[in-house]
């Protein structure tokens, strides 16, 4: 069972569980004429609001530029799930950059999520927040890769995942699916869009200005004083931070190169039954499996199952997204048949290439930080923190991370995008074939 779905207007935020939970929100202006700033933010979204945030508890003069609604990108589409690190591991940043290079990464795997935390409580943000998060395991294989993953990450000081088998797992999971697991105790999950707006809120009250429906169409940062332009106005500022992920669109042509955009889609579910929750996750955590194309799930606040999965390169939304996941969610829990399916959305994450996140600068005072590569939640507020710094005068951190090389998507975006489905394709089925 389907309801029937909800359309809401462009530049108010999609219709999902989340933005149908949130109550009537606070109206921005516009913006309107030209402003002057210390800082302009471009990105009313989770690497927008972190990087303000730092900046202006340093005591700078902040503006930030929204395109549409705070959190109404991917901050406020996404399955909510903290989890801790990078999309490419370890193993991988070590093969690829040298052993340095993963210390680093290894001592910052958990500061995206324990930044959240530190602002949950310093701002007092009310955003559903749960603790841990599990990995589930559909083979041998994944097993062997998660029991990889727990060893490597106690080499870089990180000891609080738990592996299980296949009973222990059922104590959290109430699906015969699994083979086994790898619980992470420092993991969580939460609300996506309230912490959104709880930052946004923090912004404004550390004296940050935001404007929404204020979409950046042109920068131009040749000057000694980068300019952002919208339809209605521009801000002149002393530093530009670009923040727009996979909805910046062709505003800044020189990062387009860069990442792709990927569309993912989540449904939520009817509010279940307190027996129903206990039934399919009787300790509350968040899942995700260890496929290429994963799916991920929990239960929000008022015990809707939110479910997500699947992709499709370029950023396209997909026609029928019950038609896509409500199946891979009954393969799981065949007990929600008859469950109706309340809600369904798109949203677009950036994947970079080398699955890596990147920050950089394309003039001395303009700055950028994007590709987050499905791991957005955690890695956005480490990777604003460490804006933040930079612009302050700190370059310890993000000179490691800024000198990190990139590669363009072979092809372009247009091509790079069928680059990726070829290239999903084939792990998709390795996994099918347990390879």
């Amino acid at each position: 069972m389907v309801a029937p779905a909800r359309v809401n207007a462009p530049e108010e935020h999609v219709a999902s569980a989340y933005a149908a939970s949130v109550g009537v929100l606070p109206e921005r202006p516009q913006l309107q004429g030209e402003v002057t700033a210390d800082i302009c933010v471009i990105g009313g979204g989770y690497s927008g609001l972190s990087t303000a945030i730092s900046l202006l508890e340093k005591g700078h003069q902040v503006i930030v530029l929204e395109g549409a609604r705070i959190g109404w990108g991917a901050s406020g589409r996404n399955g909510g799930q903290v989890v801790n690190g990078f999309n490419a591991g370890l193993d991988t940043i070590t093969r690829r950059y040298g052993d340095d290079t993963a210390a680093f990464f290894g001592r910052h795997l958990q500061e995206g999520g324990k930044i959240i935390r530190q602002r949950i409580e310093k701002y007092g943000i009310d955003c559903d927040l749960k603790e841990k998060n599990l990995y589930t395991a559909f083979t041998k294989k994944h097993l062997l890769e998660l029991e990889a993953k727990q060893a490597l990450w106690r080499r870089h000081g990180m000891d609080d995942h738990e592996m299980f088998d296949r009973a222990s797992i059922r104590q959290h999971v109430g699906s015969d699916a699994y083979l086994g697991g790898m619980i992470d105790h420092s993991g969580a999950h939460l609300h996506p869009l309230k912490l959104a707006l709880g930052e946004a809120a923090a912004v404004e009250s550390l004296g940050g200005r935001i404007f929404e429906q204020s979409r950046v169409v042109s920068v131009d940062y040749s000057g000694p004083q980068p300019v952002a332009k919208t339809a209605a106005g521009q801000v002149r500022c002393k530093n530009l931070v670009i923040c727009g992920n996979a909805y910046l669109g062709k505003a800044v042509p020189a990062l387009l190169p860069r990442i792709l955009p990927v569309s993912t889609q989540v449904l939520a579910t009817e509010p279940l039954s307190d027996e129903q929750a206990r039934d399919i996750l009787p300790t509350d955590v968040c899942v995700e499996d260890c496929r290429y194309i994963l799916d991920y799930f929990r239960l929000s606040a008022d015990n809707r199952l939110i479910f997500g999965g699947g992709v499709l390169y370029g950023g396209r939304d997909a026609k029928d997204i019950a038609a896509r996941i409500r199946p891979n969610m009954l393969k799981i829990f065949p007990q929600l048949k008859n469950v109706r399916i309340d809600y369904t959305w798109n949203g677009n994450f950036a994947l970079s290439f080398s699955r890596v996140p990147q920050l950089g600068q394309l003039s001395n005072h303009t700055w950028f930080a994007h590709g987050y590569s499905g791991h957005g939640v955690t890695g956005s507020h480490f990777y604003g923190k460490v804006l933040a710094d930079a612009i302050h005068g700190d370059l310890s951190q993000y000179n490691v991370l800024a000198g990190l090389p990139w590669l363009p998507f072979p092809g372009g975006r247009l091509f790079g995008a069928q680059y990726s489905a070829i290239g999903s394709f084939y792990y998709n089925l390795r996994d099918k074939l347990g390879f």
